[in-house]
């Protein structure tokens, strides 16, 4: 690097020009660092997340309808508008299924099985509404959903 004196003319004022290759040298070592050191800090697995578009839900009257709250720390599913126990809600869920395959015999197809529609409290528990799923699936259902509300302002996918 070369220092400038300012070349022995008549006014000495002080240059007022400032050196900037030590800056750009410094933030050039510095991008390359962080280049290097952030695809090791972001580990990620590479996945595809689906498009979220809302859909209106087609309800059959087949279709078993449960909702779900949780207050106390205890699990109230009603199925419609009955309230049922973990066991009332089994036996209704293999006696549904078994009245289904007995009115189709054997030209039932999966699109044939009623479908679950789970609406749930915002704060109820996780277990609560594990178990419904898991009771509804025990019971022969294949299809359980899940009933939200869209947040405000957002628009509806139609086909």
């Amino acid at each position: 690097m070369a220092m400038s004196t300012g070349g022995g003319s008549a006014d000495d004022t002080p240059m007022s020009d400032i050196n900037t290759t030590p800056l750009v040298d410094v933030m050039l070592v510095l991008l390359i660092i962080f280049l290097i050191a952030i695809p090791v800090v972001i580990q990620t697995v590479p996945l595809e997340l689906p498009k979220v578009a809302y859909e209106p839900t087609q309800t059959k009257p087949e279709n078993v309808l449960l909702s779900i709250t949780g207050n106390g720390g205890q699990c109230q599913v009603a199925w419609g508008q009955t309230p049922v126990t973990h066991q009332e809600l089994l036996d209704r869920g293999v006696s549904k299924l078994k009245g289904v395959v007995d009115r189709l015999g054997a030209n039932i197809t999966p699109d044939d099985i009623p479908e679950v529609h789970i609406r749930g409290d915002v704060n109820t528990p996780y277990r609560c509404v594990g178990g419904a799923v898991y009771t509804m699936q025990m019971a022969g259902f294949i299809k359980v959903g899940f009933i939200s509300e869209p947040p405000p302002g957002t628009t509806v996918a139609r086909q």
